[in-house]
């Protein structure tokens, strides 16, 4: 079985907990884009945990984790993770953790040339989370990267290095007006933090294709959602790597493999971290009362999330272009304090009406069109089943069903492992 679990909306839909829960069923869980740029939470037996780079597989240790090619890793970053998951008693090595020799690696300079340019946008930024994705994913396909697999070559990768300093120099310097970055410090910084995962470095298409052949199955986990996706997404407003579950295959080394199901992870309500139109955000008192009831803030850097009501039209889309075959309803239970639930079923745009999901430069001009559902207003987090769920939270489970036309078989109802309803 290969499966890919994605967010059908603007990212923080919960995928973390979905991938430690379902995990448990699968050999192998791979991450297949993005960086340290966006976080997992997850809460199971041994904690709370914010993962940025490894996959939240890592907590089974029959499970082996693999960070695929089309990621961007910071090694110093990943130092840390590993480190911090190993002082909480996980056990981490190159048998349960394996990394794809074409991954490319996120230096300290795209971090600097990340803030830079944000620091130029000024008021027009694009609310980048400054660790360096975009100018990495650049340089990546400028083919000005180092990789994953230069480093078990470091004589080779030193010569390589030079060159690209020298590349990176020339904008830091002649356009930012910003103090040279030195070679010797950059190559010190690969042995120390790179050193470490020499071992783990491995050719994750012959180890892929090997595991299927033996029957094992694959579990792939994406960071962010559809919204974010650099071709289909809100676009400038976007990730420099694809979300989509298509993707999935590609980014983790096995092209040639296709997927038996696809589960798309979206919250009860929206949340979003970053710039970029949010159709059907909510200000004021609203805001503050569903931000604090969600604990709305982001995993990779604790900004305050900006949040609304569930917005049809973007999830339609989602689960669309994520071709979901099911969906995981995450956070349910912090809807419980509302008697009535607000819901964006349609934009209101150019005069007229509709469920679609326009294209990104004109959605600043479309306004929500609310409709309101009757709530449940008690706790829901004790359920385990869909019969002891109210009436209405079992309405309004339906409701999302109908509007985007996608069977929802999870639905969590907390946060903890055990905290969710199987509902078919």
């Amino acid at each position: 079985m290969l499966t890919s679990i994605v967010g059908i909306n603007w990212g923080d839909e919960g995928k973390g907990r979905m991938v430690d829960l379902l995990s448990e069923n699968y050999d192998i869980v791979c991450r297949y884009q993005g960086g340290n740029n966006a976080g997992h939470t997850v809460v199971n037996p041994m904690g709370k945990f914010a993962l940025n780079l490894l996959p939240s597989g890592i907590f089974r240790e029959d499970v082996v984790n693999i960070l695929g090619n089309g990621m961007v890793i910071d090694l110093e970053h990943l130092h840390g993770e590993v480190q911090r998951l190993r002082d909480a008693g996980v056990k981490i090595g190159p048998e349960n953790l394996k990394i794809s020799d074409k991954a490319v690696i996120c230096m300290p300079y795209h971090k600097l040339l990340d803030c830079y340019e944000e620091d130029r946008l000024a008021g027009a930024a694009y609310g980048s989370t400054r660790r360096g994705i975009a100018p990495v994913y650049g340089d990546k396909y400028m083919k000005k990267a180092i990789r994953m697999g230069n480093l078990l070559d470091m004589e080779a990768c030193r010569k390589s290095l030079s060159s690209i300093v020298a590349y990176k120099n020339l904008t830091i310097e002649k356009v930012y007006g910003k103090e040279a970055v030195k070679e010797e410090d950059m190559f010190a910084w690969l042995e120390t933090y790179g050193g470490e995962f020499k071992d783990y470095i491995c050719d994750t298409t012959i180890f892929l294709n090997d595991a299927v052949k033996n029957g094992k199955s694959i579990l792939f986990e994406a960071q962010l959602g559809a919204l974010r996706d650099i071709d289909f997404g809100i676009y400038p407003y976007t990730s420099s790597s694809s979300t989509i579950a298509a993707y999935a295959p590609i980014g983790s080394g096995v092209p040639n493999l296709r997927l038996d199901n696809v589960v798309g992870i979206m919250k009860a309500y929206s949340s979003c971290v970053g710039e970029g139109p949010f159709t059907c955000e909510f200000f004021g008192k609203d805001a503050e009362e569903l931000r604090e009831a969600g604990g709305e803030y982001g995993v990779a850097t604790g900004r305050p999330r900006r949040v609304g009501p569930f917005d049809v039209p973007a999830s339609r889309y989602g689960v669309k272009v994520q071709g979901a075959d099911e969906i995981a309803l995450t956070k349910l239970d912090i809807l419980s304090y509302l008697k009535e639930i607000p819901v964006c079923t349609k934009y209101e745009l150019n005069g007229k009406e509709t469920k679609d999901f326009p294209y990104a430069s004109v959605l600043d001009q479309a306004k929500p069109v609310i409709e309101y559902v009757k709530g449940w207003n008690c706790d829901i987090s004790g359920c385990r089943k869909k019969e002891e769920l109210p009436k209405e939270a079992l309405d309004y489970i339906r409701f999302i069903e109908k509007e985007t036309e996608c069977r929802i078989k999870y639905v969590s109802v907390g946060a903890g492992r055990d905290e969710y309803i199987v509902m078919y």
